[in-house]
């Protein structure tokens, strides 16, 4: 029987969930309300499959430290319920499909976005750099940047302002997300010697890092208004879920404990969810 749970786990659909929505929005924007139902489903379809196949290329070569961390070990790689060969094989498989979507129905500039994204993630981040440096969630938080800028490629494939201020924020938006879940998760990163900055600079350090990190998000979040490219609505929604995010991260610099970290964290994907619905308002009603 072929073990369907254990791959759909592999891929992380809820992270392929926001990375697609994080695009559709970029898009959205980028054709100022006018998007088809046909060209949201292959987009979709697109940015799902390819940022499935980076999941998985993912956990296929973190599947070593993944057996040594709690969080991850009844993962299906380490506990040996699917076998490494058919991980690569699915990765590569979604990988390709992904690629073909977009050059089928969009334009190669959607493509090499799509194909650098996964590139970002699954080599620079976990094969380069996470083992390596604590700087790697840094330089890795381009892969979610890559989503934006092909959604919004996928529309205006020229030059558009949109969508790169928009990747800018998501950029910003990953260290902050991340840190707090290696905050959360210290003893985990500790045990399997990965070098995540709560690691590295203890967590009180790291709760002041990811402040400052979540300020130069905010400060970006209205660069969109700023330069003129989304209105009102989008500024209200920004400046509301940067307060929320920001007080947040003032309660983890207090208190840098594991609970604080945790949900800090949670209020992460809150404040990304909240900026996602701004621009979609924004774009519906300006």
């Amino acid at each position: 029987m072929i073990p369907w749970k254990d791959y759909l786990s592999l891929m992380k659909l809820r992270i392929d969930l926001f990375i697609t929505l994080s695009g559709l929005a970029a898009a959205f924007a980028a054709s100022k309300g006018v998007l088809s139902l046909s060209h949201t489903a292959w987009l979709t379809a697109a940015l799902m499959l390819a940022s499935a196949s980076a999941a998985l290329f993912n956990q296929y070569a973190d599947r070593d430290i993944d057996g040594l961390m709690a969080r991850t070990r009844s993962r299906a790689l380490p506990s040996g319920r699917v076998s490494p060969g058919e991980v690569l094989a699915l990765g590569f498989t979604l990988g390709f499909a992904g690629l073909g979507v977009a050059l089928w129905k969009f334009n190669p500039i959607v493509a090499i976005h799509l194909f650098l994204g996964g590139f970002v993630y699954a080599v620079v981040y976990t094969v380069w750099l996470k083992r390596r440096s604590w700087t790697n969630i840094i330089i890795g938080g381009l892969a979610g940047s890559f989503a934006m800028l092909a959604g919004g490629a996928s529309v205006r494939p020229d030059f558009c302002l949109t969508p790169i201020l928009l990747s800018l924020t998501m950029f910003f938006w990953t260290p902050s997300h991340f840190w707090s879940l290696a905050m959360a998760k210290e003893s985990d990163y500790h045990r399997a010697n990965i070098p995540m900055l709560p690691v590295v600079v203890g967590p009180a350090r790291t709760a002041r890092a990811i402040f400052i990190n979540t300020a130069l998000l905010v400060a970006s979040s209205l660069l969109p208004y700023t330069l003129g490219t989304l209105g009102r609505l989008y500024l209200a929604g920004a400046v509301m879920a940067g307060a929320y995010f920001l007080v947040q991260n003032i309660r983890l610099i207090k208190n840098p404990s594991t609970a604080l970290a945790w949900a800090n964290f949670k209020a992460s994907m809150y404040y990304l969810t909240l900026l996602l619905c701004a621009i979609t308002l924004d774009v519906i009603f300006s």
